[in-house]
């Protein structure tokens, strides 16, 4: 590979370049595509700073590549909406008139912008990625012979990936993927998120529309890649007042709940309505719910007639409702349930809201409130609204302290972002 490889998240937020081309007409399948229709799409889409687009079709018309491999990945990527054939246009010839409209557009960059992309740019031998994703190509090779409607699409995969340029085969490869729907097991997942990760994918590049073989909704999941989650993540969206600029109540608790991104879908709903049931199965007096969530939110003070959680309990069942119906839409079979909630950790746990209590007001003002979950709901759920409040007032953690809230963590199950995503760094 002579040219530098693209810090491709930098330029775009979705996919791109001929993969991106091929998504937008399946998505515009239904309506009028001819090769005129085609083509101002393509010069649109490299207009709009789309310049991979050019790329990725020189690539394939500066290789060896016969007219029936490219017609294939072609057909493959845009799931046969349009065949330049039915049009008298042979692949080949094809891609010259798109690459007509795509010419190179090279973007203008600052020398100190250079720098920086310089730094985070991509740097994996061609050599390797090579084998890497043809190797993932042959991994699918059974489901997408069964599942693309094009004859030999996998060894024409292959020989893009082997003789034309192995990005731009990893991206063919997995749009022939996503247009016909073909089942991705979560363990090639992990593996394709990878290869787009070295890559410097967006990552919803990836992952959209892809059809992974997800495990079963698991509401007692606590290892999320991203740290938080559950009704203290929801108090950290929602707090104070600024929430408002992201939009609606509704809006932000769906933002919340739909962020799936790598994980079973509705599993943030599913852990967040968990929490939500679990408060509100308990003993704790609807003064004592508002007080521990406006405490979390930094909502103590808003106490206008428009304000939203005023009563605790009942704004508790308007976040589950927004749950259910996300979890009705995503995984209609899903009926909630309450993981078993660990009893293990109790004393720790509570031991730790009585030394918070005591060095800040702000944690002293709910640590009844805070006990009464640790004790008689799930350690797991106070734990995590104490470190919520912690954040969320900014209060210093002392070293030893902030040790043993990790070694907490680490049992209860966090993945490692957790505890740094909710504490102000260390004085000094």
């Amino acid at each position: 590979m002579a040219h530098p490889r693209e810090v491709h998240n930098y330029d775009h937020a979705e996919d791109f370049g001929l993969s991106g081309l091929a998504g937008a007409l399946c998505a515009r399948a239904a309506l009028r595509l001819d090769g005129p229709v085609v083509l101002a799409l393509a010069g649109a889409r490299s207009e709009d700073e789309d310049d991979q687009l050019g790329r990725d079709v020189r690539l394939l018309l500066d290789s060896p590549l016969p007219d029936e491999v490219l017609g294939a990945v072609w057909l493959a990527a845009v799931r046969r909406c349009f065949d330049p054939a039915d049009e008298g246009t042979a692949p080949r010839e094809w891609l010259r008139r798109v690459a007509e409209v795509c010419p190179p557009r090279p973007p203008e960059r600052g020398p100190h912008e250079v720098k920086a992309l310089d730094e985070v740019r991509p740097t994996v031998p061609e050599e390797k990625l090579r084998t890497t994703v043809a190797a993932e190509v042959e991994a699918a090779a059974a489901p997408l012979g069964r599942g693309v409607a094009v004859p030999g699409i996998v060894p024409a995969l292959l020989r893009v990936v082997r003789e034309a340029d192995a990005d731009l085969g990893f991206r063919l490869f997995l749009r022939a993927a996503k247009a016909y729907s073909v089942p991705v097991a979560e363990e090639q997942y992990e593996r394709l998120v990878a290869i787009g990760e070295l890559l410097a994918y967006p990552r919803v590049a990836v992952h959209e529309e892809l059809r992974v073989r997800w495990p079963p909704l698991d509401p007692g999941r606590r290892d999320f890649a991203a740290g938080r989650f559950g009704l203290p993540f929801l108090a950290a969206v929602l707090n104070g007042s600024d929430w408002r600029y992201e939009g609606t109540v509704r809006e932000n608790i769906e933002r919340l709940v739909r962020a799936d991104t790598g994980d079973t879908p509705g599993t943030q709903a599913a852990v967040l309505l968990e929490d939500v049931q679990r408060l509100l199965g308990s003993g704790l007096s609807g003064e004592a719910v508002t007080a521990l969530w406006r405490a979390a939110a930094a909502r103590s003070a808003y106490t206008g007639g428009d304000e939203f959680d005023t009563d605790g309990r009942a704004w508790l069942e308007r976040v589950a409702e927004v749950c259910r119906e996300y979890l009705s839409e995503v995984d209609p079979v899903y009926r909630p349930s309450l993981s078993p909630a660990g009893s293990a950790l109790t004393d720790g746990v509570l031991s730790e809201v009585r030394e918070a209590a005591a060095d800040a007001a702000e944690v002293r003002d709910v640590a009844r409130v805070l006990e009464e979950v640790v004790t008689g709901v799930d350690p797991d759920l106070g734990f995590r609204f104490l470190l919520q409040i912690l954040s969320t007032y900014d209060l210093h953690v002392p070293g030893a302290r902030r040790d043993r809230y990790r070694a907490l963590a680490e049992r209860l199950g966090y993945d490692a972002d957790h505890l740094d995503d909710r504490l102000p760094c260390p004085a000094g």
